[in-house]
């Protein structure tokens, strides 16, 4: 029976290994881990390994460390700068499908009305961070589409950060008594108090600036886990997570952020975010899958059919019929947050693996089609060879 310490050894050598060859294809290197995680559903002779509470745990720990990563890269003061047209298609495309799936979602698995919207939104929102090398290399960053593609990803922000309260609400719905319910009233009213606390101390911060970077990430890990322990009594963790890194991000001096902005990505990254991704690929319900392909198309073409046609008609006039339809391919693209959000949702048992199952291998599907079938039209469409305004 293999040890956990060998079975880590197995994950990483495997994301590596890989990684390397998905992202030739444009894929991240870090799904390498997702796909091990879900040949592990097929067959999964590690059942012990996964299974274990140690295992979990720092799977766990992955998950919010991704949040928290994620918290860092919501710039506050950009958000406010996006014009109006940026603001319209980011919430007129995002709900558009979040309303096409919801009725998926409840007519389909039968799921209630806000559970249905809670998932519709999570695989609504935008994985911007994949394009962004596509971006680069076809030279289209600081044209139209490029800056649209990037600012409604980056406004999506906004979005993923309601879908996730929005499942800690109804994760937090379960408790019914008295005493439980002030906990969590109290844990959340002292989070959000930390967090705009330490976005409007950036005085106080400079004096950060003289410590040692070793000094930095020993603090930004003390506000992690502050905020997670605070947030554990309202069952709301992963929002702790989230939020703890946008307070971060708000009070380390913008010099010394990107330094230890680097350390917590490589740790991040290259430790726990491919455990949670194994994690969340082995709980795959692969029987159910292979019993029913179509629903996996239907999830696409619903998903993405949505995602085109809203972003066809917010932006025919900006950008005319072509790049229109390449802004609704782009915006397909899913990332980390979609993925934790059902994980929470299956982990507190408010949708099955049914459900779950098919999301995550619509999500796997969307990370290999998309940047391919982008990086194909913007040559064949002759989108790439324009020049920068």
């Amino acid at each position: 029976m293999i040890n956990i310490f060998l079975f880590l050894a197995l994950i990483f050598i495997f994301t590596f290994l890989i990684g390397r060859i998905i992202e030739k294809v444009r894929v991240p290197w870090i799904f390498a881990a997702l796909i091990l995680g879900a040949f592990l559903a097929i067959h999964n002779p590690f059942a012990d390994v996964t299974s274990s509470k140690t295992f979990e745990f720092l799977a766990q720990l992955g998950m919010y460390f991704l949040l928290f990563v994620i918290g860092l890269e919501i710039d506050l003061n950009k958000l406010k700068k996006k014009t109006r047209f940026i603001f319209k298609a980011t919430f007129f495309i995002v709900l558009f499908e979040a309303i096409f799936g919801t009725m998926l979602v409840h007519f389909v698995f039968h799921y209630p009305w806000l559970i249905a919207f809670a998932v519709a939104l999570s695989f609504a929102t935008v994985g911007e961070a994949i394009l962004a090398p596509i971006l680069h290399e076809f030279n289209i960053v600081n044209t139209p589409l490029g800056q649209a593609i990037i600012g409604i990803g980056t406004l999506d922000d906004l979005i993923e950060i309601f879908a996730l309260i929005l499942v800690v609400v109804i994760v937090g719905s379960s408790i019914h008594t008295g005493i439980n319910i002030a906990l969590m009233l109290a844990s959340l009213a002292i989070l959000f108090g930390l967090t705009f606390s330490l976005t409007k101390l950036k005085e106080e911060g400079k004096k950060f600036g003289f410590l040692k970077i070793e000094i930095l990430f020993l603090f930004s890990l003390f506000i992690l886990f502050l905020f997670l322990g605070i947030g554990e009594y309202a069952h709301a963790a992963p929002m702790a997570a989230l939020l703890s890194g946008i307070a971060i991000k708000t009070f380390v001096p913008e010099k010394r952020f990107k330094r230890i902005e680097s350390e917590i990505k490589t740790m991040c990254y290259g430790f726990f975010a491919p455990l949670f991704f194994v994690w969340a690929g082995v709980t795959m319900n692969m029987r159910y899958l292979i019993t029913y392909p179509l629903l996996i198309l239907l999830v696409l073409v619903v998903s993405n059919g949505a995602k085109l046609l809203a972003s066809w008609i917010v932006g025919r006039k900006e950008f005319g019929f072509k790049q229109s339809i390449l802004l609704g391919i782009g915006l397909s693209v899913r990332f980390s947050i979609s993925i934790v959000i059902v994980k929470l949702l299956l982990e507190n048992g408010m949708i099955g693996s049914d459900l779950y199952s098919i999301i995550l291998a619509s999500s796997i599907v969307f990370q290999f089609a998309i940047p391919l079938m982008f990086s194909y039209l913007l040559v064949r469409w002759k989108i790439a060879r324009q020049q920068e305004i």
